[in-house]
């Protein structure tokens, strides 16, 4: 087998999608692939000869890369200022149409993220309260599909054991799951917008849980609230101030992470990403990520207006 055709474009999409479920954040999950592929290069051709599917050598290391990673993660977020959420995705078509150009043709792993219920805000936030076993365990086995014989190789545990831990990760997943999306969400966050535009205090509430919870990720790099705004009366208040705060901020119904959520531009430049769960026709929860590192594959947003 040649060397060079085990890095086709399928297998690279497959270990790109593996690595952000698993990561929450674009740039590692490229980072954990880049050194899969480095560390196949790296082996003798005589060993790379004896391996006969390189795909699920890769999905292997790349499983281990990335439990490694966040078994580290866990200590990094304890000294991370304010709440730490996954990167947030455009959808493929608006990106395009946003920059007028072929991101997949220039590589960019976040455009090789396939956008369904597995990578949506609610699911990866869940998937953040596992342990790194559980979460591979589960990602690699409910979401992908591979048998607990290959998750073993990559934990390095008997297969029962991995099974143990799917069912482990399951039972969180069911506690914690959020409601189905329902055709109804765009409406919710269209009232949302337009309560926000308007800086209507009464509006807000009135589209908002009255238990509904607002957590933010600035990351240190732009002023947000460092712990998690509860209620409704107190997240509209906070919304209606960074909407006086905010000069110009224009606001965009946009596709978050496959769901309908927000997207805040100021002179241009996407500076809030917003994604919601909604229940019964009311905001339950709203994550906002402000921290500019997460919102790289935004950027085209900014280089050109998007007619609505």
């Amino acid at each position: 087998m040649e060397t060079s055709a085990v890095e086709t474009t399928g297998d690279r999409r497959q270990l790109i999608n593996v690595a952000y479920r698993l990561l929450g954040s674009v740039t590692e999950a490229e980072d954990a692939v880049q050194d899969a592929y480095a560390r196949w290069y790296a082996l003798p051709q005589s060993r790379r000869e004896e391996i006969r599917s390189p795909t699920a050598w890769l999905t292997t290391v790349t499983g281990r890369i990335c439990l490694d990673l966040l078994g580290s993660a866990r200590a990094r977020r304890e000294r991370y200022v304010g709440a730490w959420l996954p990167e947030p995705l455009p959808d493929r078509a608006e990106w395009h149409h946003a920059g007028g150009t072929d991101s997949a043709a220039l590589g960019d792993p976040a455009d090789q993220v396939v956008l369904d219920e597995s990578v949506t805000t609610a699911f990866l936030v869940v998937l953040e309260s596992m342990t790194p076993a559980e979460r591979v365990a589960f990602v690699l086995h409910d979401v992908f599909r591979y048998p607990f014989a290959d998750i073993a190789d990559v934990l390095r545990r008997t297969p029962a054991a991995c099974k143990q831990l799917a069912a482990s990760a399951r039972k969180r997943v069911s506690l914690a799951a959020a409601p189905a999306m329902t055709a109804d969400q765009a409406e919710v966050v269209r009232r949302v917008k337009e309560a926000w535009e308007s800086k209507d205090v009464a509006a807000l509430v009135g589209v908002l849980d009255p238990a509904a919870v607002m957590t933010a990720d600035g990351g240190g790099m732009v002023g947000t609230v460092l712990r998690p705004i509860e209620g409704d009366a107190r997240i509209a208040q906070y919304m209606v101030a960074i909407a006086d705060k905010a000069a110009a901020l224009e606001l965009l119904e946009r596709s978050v992470n496959g769901a309908p959520g927000l997207v805040a531009r100021q002179a241009g430049v996407v500076v809030t990403v917003a994604s919601f769960e909604v229940v019964d026709g009311n905001v339950t929860r709203i994550w906002v990520v402000r921290n500019p590192e997460k919102l790289r594959p935004w950027i085209t947003y900014g280089e050109e207006d998007v007619d609505e």
